[in-house]
């Protein structure tokens, strides 16, 4: 007779909050803020209402934590794709072609559903500020990581903050229509102002250049 060991609480307990998040996301991408309702994630993550709430009391908790829970996995595959991109001259534009696809995927487009209740939700609000500065900066310093420049030095900070400004720019374009082809040109024409603006600030990353330090 074979014995089946039941996962620990714990486990569960995390599988279940794990489901709801994935679910969270997936309902605000497709239905929108009004359309995300506990009972409608709990439905879709296979649980019950009341074990949804159990996790996340209220709707504004369970999509807020969702949104930030695909945001730091989508920051923690960083390294792993800091690590791929290739070396030498187009090093530059594959860095900002990997910044723009930040901005053209799942977890942007969940958060700008959330951005747009929160303008009109002041309590909703109160929630999603925070949650954008924290992810603001995790962004931010990936950027700068991945282009491997001194931010200490002038210029560089509004440097970057422009690129992740017009990243986040190509992402609402590219929300009703396939913008990829003029997309690319515009990636394309950045990395060099990149090269030409942010090479006396780096180390070994724009361009691939090596700096005398």
């Amino acid at each position: 007779m074979t014995t089946v060991r039941r996962a620990p609480q714990q486990d569960r307990s995390r599988a279940t909050r794990q489901r709801l998040l994935d679910a969270a996301v997936e309902c605000l991408v497709q239905l929108g803020w009004t359309g995300s309702t506990v009972t409608v994630v709990a439905e879709r993550a296979g649980v019950s209402r009341g074990a949804a709430q159990h996790h996340f009391p209220t709707r504004e908790a369970l999509i807020t934590a969702a949104v930030e829970h695909v945001t730091e996995v989508r920051v923690a595959d960083i390294q792993r794709e800091l690590d791929a991109l290739p070396k030498g001259p187009m090093r530059t534009e594959a860095v900002v072609e990997l910044i723009v696809s930040w901005f053209t995927g799942l977890p942007f487009r969940a958060a700008l559903e959330l951005w747009v209740a929160a303008s009109a939700d002041p309590n909703l609000r109160e929630l999603v500020v925070p949650l954008e500065t924290r992810t603001g900066r995790k962004v931010h310093q990936a950027a700068v990581e991945l282009l491997g420049v001194d931010e200490s030095a002038p210029g560089v900070r509004e440097t970057i903050q422009a690129t992740l400004d017009m990243a986040r720019g190509l992402g609402l374009a590219n929300l009703l229509t396939d913008d990829s082809r003029r997309r690319r040109r515009i990636v394309r024409q950045w990395a060099q102002v990149l090269d030409a603006v942010l090479a006396p600030a780096a180390g070994t990353g724009v361009g691939g250049g090596e700096v005398d330090g």
